[in-house]
């Protein structure tokens, strides 16, 4: 093959407990990426498309474009590639809109390569890709999108966590941007070891939630007691958003990724559904139009297309 098509989903980083190193892909929305190897050793952006236009087509300033850059780098490649991108997943949007990019471009060139790399030889290249637009490396939301459904990514490993096929999320995200860099900004200060041993269990709770398939405790530990108060007030409605989920009986919600999207579980499809209007109603009182997802927390991986 000379081209190649992927498509790779969104995603909801931190879900909540685990920030930085826990993420989910979400099912129905997601970025595109065509890759033609060409025999110039470089990356040409040649094109970007969809709901987002306005990104460097400069390969070492945009997210898809760096991974394909470090790809050819790790490998040594003697060709390049031309890269086509359709977005579908907005920028600020807290849903991984900068890491679906540079996965599916990368997933797309593996597939022209002589040898494709596996997924988890590709996770380095992508977390190049990913602190294009964060300025960190972190893997919360590449590993999802590579692997598919709930991953945990710490260590340099990637671990797929095991949920029940019934349970279900619902991502609801509010017509708003919020810049990833503006909300770490709003992390920085002092945090208290309290702070730390309470997140630490209530991630704990929720992997073993996981394993076991044990509802009540993922309620009892799906709750943000480290980042969220600090970036609640950069989403306007958020509380309400967030109780219009618990009211429908949510295990747990919080902010997707940066934000402005919120998140929460449900225990099967149908209870998701349910929740939608009653999230974007209150999005809506607070001034937004928004739209609602609902995915199995066991969500797909970047896939190759055509």
């Amino acid at each position: 093959m000379s081209a190649v098509t992927a498509f790779a989903p969104a995603s909801i980083g931190n879900v909540a407990v685990g920030f930085d190193i826990l993420g989910q892909s979400i099912a129905g929305v997601g970025d595109r990426a065509s890759v033609r190897r060409i025999d110039e050793p470089l990356v040409r952006i040649e094109a970007i498309r969809g709901c987002v236009r306005n990104l460097p087509l400069d390969a070492p300033g945009n997210t898809a474009g760096r991974a394909l850059i470090a790809l050819r780098e790790a490998l040594d490649l003697p060709y390049g590639f031309a890269l086509e991108l359709d977005k579908g997943i907005a920028l600020g949007s807290g849903m991984g809109g900068s890491a679906a990019s540079c996965v599916a471009a990368l997933v797309a060139a593996n597939a022209l390569l002589d040898r494709p790399m596996t997924r988890e030889q590709l996770y380095p290249l992508a977390l190049e890709g990913e602190a294009v637009a964060s300025g960190s490396r972190h893997g919360d939301n590449v590993a999802p999108m590579l692997l598919g459904g709930l991953v945990l990514a710490a260590g340099g490993r990637l671990v797929r966590i095991g949920v029940p096929d019934a349970w279900h999320s619902l991502v609801v995200h509010p017509d708003a941007v919020l810049e990833t860099r503006r909300a770490r900004e709003a992390l920085r200060g002092s945090y208290t070891l309290e702070e730390f041993v309470a997140q630490s269990g209530n991630l704990a709770l929720v992997l073993a939630g996981c394993d076991r398939g044990d509802a009540d405790l993922v309620r009892a530990g799906l709750a943000d007691v480290l980042v969220e108060p600090r970036r609640a007030a950069l989403i306007p409605g958020f509380h309400a958003v967030k109780q219009a989920a618990l009211d429908h009986d949510a295990m747990g919600a919080a902010i997707s990724g940066a934000g402005p999207s919120v998140f929460a579980w449900f225990e099967n499809r149908t209870a998701a559904e349910a929740a939608a209007p009653a999230m974007c109603g209150a999005f809506e009182q607070a001034g937004f139009a928004s739209r609602a997802w609902v995915s199995p927390v066991n969500g797909p991986a970047a896939t190759v297309l055509a």
